[in-house]
């Protein structure tokens, strides 16, 4: 099995990389930037919006609650990592874009 780059396992979960461009028309993955996964999200990086945006994306898409999805990193950055507890490397290929 091949291990993308943008993912990483953890003890109780995954970390996901993401590239994150904040004032898109949707909420939506655009392939690979270098090696994280792109995240587009429509609200602006103002008083934290992108970042809950991510998270609200990623609980959704990975069907867990959004306090399971915790920004590790980049809180000010578009390099962001964040943490997905209670899910295995296969759940996450498998819910992600290939």
């Amino acid at each position: 099995m091949k291990i993308h780059p943008y993912l990483k396992v953890m003890s109780k979960g995954v970390v996901l990389n993401l590239h994150v461009q904040p004032r898109s028309s949707c909420t939506a993955f655009a392939g690979l930037y270098g090696s994280s996964l792109k995240l587009k999200v429509k609200p602006p990086p103002v008083d934290g919006a992108a970042n809950k945006a991510c998270q609200q994306f990623l609980a959704k898409l990975f069907k867990v609650s959004k306090s399971s999805v915790v920004l590790k990193s980049g809180a000010n950055s578009r390099e962001k990592a964040f943490f997905i507890a209670g899910i295995s490397l296969d759940y996450a290929l498998a819910r992600l874009p290939q």
